[in-house]
């Protein structure tokens, strides 16, 4: 039972589900929306370096998540060569405590995916780089740093003194 994968581990990894609504009619909105309409602080070449850096980022963690995956495999593999008289209990538990540490960081890793995910629709909305806690624009410093963040560094300091 141990060498089970947890059922939210299982499948491909872009299974996290998107932030908000995203129904036929919220796309069709964003593609008609036009200069006007534009929420975004950003110029389209602007959008484009951040729609670049998120999936850079994305693919990084993707290729993460399929190396921690063959990590299990590899593991499971070795234990089921194993016998009875070459095989500690110490060892196996050990063994249980790093796949279970790699479930742990692929499921953090489809988080992060996530996110990465909710940012490319924000750009594709032309809602990007607006705080969704103040409203105010979010520095270009700190989307750089943090390209899938949805709140200011004012909205976040007030929430760690909250």
């Amino acid at each position: 039972m141990a060498d089970q994968k947890p059922e939210h581990l299982e499948g491909d990894t872009t299974a996290v589900p998107p932030h908000g609504e995203s129904t036929a009619e919220g796309a069709e909105e964003g593609s008609l929306q036009d200069e006007a309409g534009r929420k975004t602080p950003f110029s389209d070449d602007e959008l484009e370096h951040f729609k670049g850096l998120i999936l850079k980022r994305r693919k990084a963690a993707t290729e993460d998540i399929e190396r921690m995956r063959s990590q299990i495999d590899e593991a499971s593999e070795q234990a089921s060569d194993n016998t009875a008289y070459s095989f500690h209990m110490a060892d196996a538990g050990t063994d249980a405590m790093e796949r279970e540490k790699l479930y742990l960081m692929i499921a953090r890793q489809q988080k992060y995916i996530g996110y990465l995910d909710r940012a490319l629709e924000r750009i594709q909305n032309k809602t990007y780089g607006i705080c969704k806690v103040t409203g105010n624009p979010i520095s270009k410093e700190r989307l750089e740093a943090v390209p899938h963040t949805e709140i200011s560094i004012e909205a976040k300091l007030k929430q760690k003194k909250s």
